[in-house]
């Protein structure tokens, strides 16, 4: 379908399945039938997918003029909420890929039903106004019912910024088994020492 002079289409390669060949920024690299596509990936799928190993990933594409971009998910119930995220006015969808990065999936729809404005707004380019209409368009449809204690997991959470957090991942972390490794180890050591570190305490 075009719109405004684009084509965006979530629906034309609903899925990939082949081998993981590469992993570069948070793009991986997934062959199939000889061809190599380009996928982006959420932080926590990025950990999750391992070079060499085969993978089938849910596709979301999205085309326009002057780029085609391919985003992958393992699960179908990510892409879903991928979706709903860009049905919100002023989300597209390199946000709405950063806002999954914060946590897991089941975390961020718990903040959006808890209301929880400040959580979302963590992801790399969302502001609080963007966090306010996420939360307003989309908290009577992630699934969930709200309630007091919704948040009770918001005392770890990740920063996909991280660079000990994105080495923990890349070991084969899940984002928040990594962001509370770190919270044992001392905040202001580079990079290095911190994942050394919480490698020995766990």
């Amino acid at each position: 379908m075009e719109i405004g002079g684009r084509w965006d289409n979530g629906g034309m390669i609903a899925t990939l399945e082949g081998l993981i060949t590469e992993k570069i920024g948070d793009t991986i690299v997934l062959e199939c039938a000889g061809v190599g596509y380009g996928l982006l990936v959420s932080f926590e799928d990025f950990g999750a997918l391992k070079t060499g190993d085969p993978a089938k990933l849910y596709v979301y594409e999205h085309i326009r003029d002057n780029a085609h971009d391919l985003f992958g998910f393992r699960n179908l119930d990510t892409k879903q909420l991928f979706e709903q995220l860009l049905s919100v006015n002023g989300v597209g969808p390199k946000m709405a890929l950063a806002i999954l990065s914060i946590a897991s999936v089941q975390h961020v729809r718990q903040a959006i039903a808890a209301g929880d404005t400040k959580f979302i707004s963590q992801a790399t380019g969302v502001g609080k106004r963007v966090a306010e209409r996420v939360v307003v368009d989309l908290k009577d449809k992630v699934g969930l019912i709200a309630s007091e204690d919704a948040t009770g997991f918001l005392t770890t959470f990740a920063n996909p910024d991280d660079e000990a957090l994105q080495g923990l991942v890349a070991l084969g972390y899940s984002v928040q088994d990594a962001a509370e490794a770190l919270k044992k180890v001392e905040p202001d050591l580079p990079p290095a020492d911190r994942i050394k570190k919480a490698l020995q305490l766990n």
